[in-house]
């Protein structure tokens, strides 16, 4: 093989390598540290690189994007000397890549020790009830504290979250029976509300029945006495035209009877006789123990004969009847203020308070629970016995 040949491939060979070695490309959002001769040289963002061969070289690549690092649970103890577990989350970015490889060795490892010191000088000025009531003003408090601390190694803690705060198994006890107690007393005190309310709809419901209950008393009452006073008025003014009808009927009875009599001319022998067909219905009243008729039972007779009576041609006395003028006497009519007594026929007044006393029962009675009707109202008429037309009298 020729020399020459050989000397040539070394050679591409060689040129291939320092030009592979002299340029770099550098990815978007990534810094990276160029050395030259062990010195910090520059820092490359983005794009192509030209480095020098054998010379130059890269020394870090750092990731320029927000970061997201957890850690693990922190043993905290409280201003209460209780021991909690708390979990945290910083999020966090680099700045300044030359910062951050040369301030520190280990920036990821630096932002969590200063997370768990600045963690536990915050939670050691508070107590258990008040860290677990208190997330935002940690946060804001180890933000600012961490934020501070990490400036000159090019580091911008962006914000810090706490995941979980775990107090010991003992206190975690107490809290769960405490909230139970705590929902139990809202539970019995909601209990206690609504059989408040309850009873106090119930009393008001109570009252407001005894309240209809007695009005409705009331105007039966009221109605019940109007009702018994027109019904006495009324049974008074029948008794009234009843007693002149009957008046009136023995007083024609009376002026029919003498007029017949007037008429048959009777003689002695038979108001003799009409005197003895009288005496066994005078004997039959109660009061009546014993009758005694007089031995000159005739002699009386006759003297009464004489005194009512008149000797005819054969010598016998005879009664004389008073002379008939042909004048009838009409009781009923003999006043026309009497006219009103035998009217039959309802009174107004009478019939419009029945008929306003009825619709304010039929208004005032409520619905019978679930059935959905209405009770029935008596008619008032009836329960009142207030007569209707044709029944006065």
């Amino acid at each position: 093989m020729d020399a020459g040949l050989i000397i040539a491939v070394i050679l591409l060979v060689l040129v291939v390598t320092l030009v592979a070695k002299s340029i770099v490309i550098v990815p978007q959002e990534w810094a990276y540290i160029i050395e030259r001769l062990g010195r910090y040289h520059s820092t490359r963002e983005g794009g192509p690189a030209i480095l020098v061969p054998f010379v130059d070289r890269t020394r870090e690549r750092v990731d320029l994007r927000e970061q997201v690092v957890s850690f693990p649970p922190q043993p905290v103890i409280t201003q209460d000397n209780l021991t909690v577990n708390i979990d945290t989350v910083v999020y966090f970015k680099v700045n300044d890549a030359k910062a951050a490889v040369y301030e520190i060795a280990n920036f990821v490892a630096g932002v969590e020790q200063i997370t768990t010191t600045t963690l536990r000088n915050v939670v050691g000025g508070m107590t258990l009830e008040q860290t677990l009531t208190s997330r935002d003003r940690i946060n804001t408090a180890l933000r600012g504290e961490l934020d501070e601390a990490t400036e000159r190694w090019g580091i911008r803690v962006a914000r810090v979250e706490i995941k979980a705060i775990d107090p010991p198994p003992s206190i975690q006890n107490s809290m769960e029976q405490q909230m139970k107690a705590d929902r139990e007393k809202r539970a019995m005190i909601l209990t206690a509300e609504g059989q408040r309310e309850s009873a106090i709809r119930s009393a008001e419901g109570q009252k407001q029945s005894q309240i209809l209950t007695a009005e409705g008393a009331k105007q039966a009452a009221i109605l019940g006495a109007e009702a018994e006073r027109q019904s006495e008025i009324l049974r008074a003014q029948g008794r009234r035209a009843a007693l002149y009808l009957e008046a009136q009927g023995e007083s024609k009875a009376i002026e029919k009877k003498f007029a017949a009599i007037k008429a048959g001319k009777p003689t002695p022998e038979l108001l003799a006789y009409e005197y003895l067909q009288t005496l066994p219905l005078m004997a039959e009243g109660e009061a009546s123990k014993l009758w005694v008729v007089p031995s000159d039972f005739g002699k009386a007779l006759e003297g009464f004969t004489r005194m009512l009576g008149a000797p005819g041609e054969d010598g016998v006395f005879r009664y004389e009847p008073s002379p008939d003028d042909g004048t009838v006497s009409r009781p009923a009519e003999d006043e026309e203020a009497l006219d009103d007594w035998f009217d039959v026929s309802t009174d107004p007044e009478i019939a419009r308070q029945v008929a306003e006393a009825t619709a304010a029962a039929q208004a005032e009675v409520p619905p019978v629970g679930d059935r959905g009707s209405t009770a029935p109202v008596p008619q008032l008429e009836a329960s009142l016995d207030v007569p209707g037309p044709g029944q006065r009298g």
